[in-house]
């Protein structure tokens, strides 16, 4: 049995808790979702690339739903801003999907905080293999 460990609300298993994040060297707001992941207990291996653009290609991000940085957890792709309770529910419940993004970078959205400026709405989008998509969680912001 593999022991479980409390991140935030949720229960995640120890070998849910590796993420490798492939990011641009030079993307502050990487940086920072980055230190989230950690910060909520996952292992963390950041890779700084110059053509993220062949990662996401690899990875089978649809172009619709690119952002800055792709992450993959646990056989999941992450893209984007996605708060970490997003992720955690997906690990947690099992969704069968490729993963979870965040189109564009909304200000307001992990990462993107922005100190005196009101958060933007947004959505987090689920996307299978096949390119569809569905709304996974929304965000209203302020």
């Amino acid at each position: 049995m593999i022991p479980l460990m409390v991140v935030g609300a949720s229960r995640v298993t120890r070998a849910q808790q590796a993420a490798t994040v492939y990011k641009d060297p030079t993307c502050g707001c990487c940086s920072k979702w980055v230190e989230l992941l950690r910060k909520e207990g996952f292992a963390v291996t950041a890779n700084d690339v110059r053509d993220i653009a062949a990662i996401k290609d690899k990875y089978g991000v649809p172009q619709a739903l690119r952002s800055c940085h792709t992450a993959l957890i646990n056989g999941y792709v992450v893209e984007g801003h996605v708060p970490l309770a997003d992720v955690t529910r997906m690990l947690k419940e099992k969704t069968a999907i490729a993963g979870l993004a965040v189109p564009g970078m909304p200000v307001g959205s992990p990462g993107m905080e922005a100190p005196g400026v009101n958060p933007q709405p947004y959505d987090v989008l689920a996307f299978g293999k096949d390119g569809k998509t569905r709304i996974f969680a929304s965000h209203r912001g302020a």
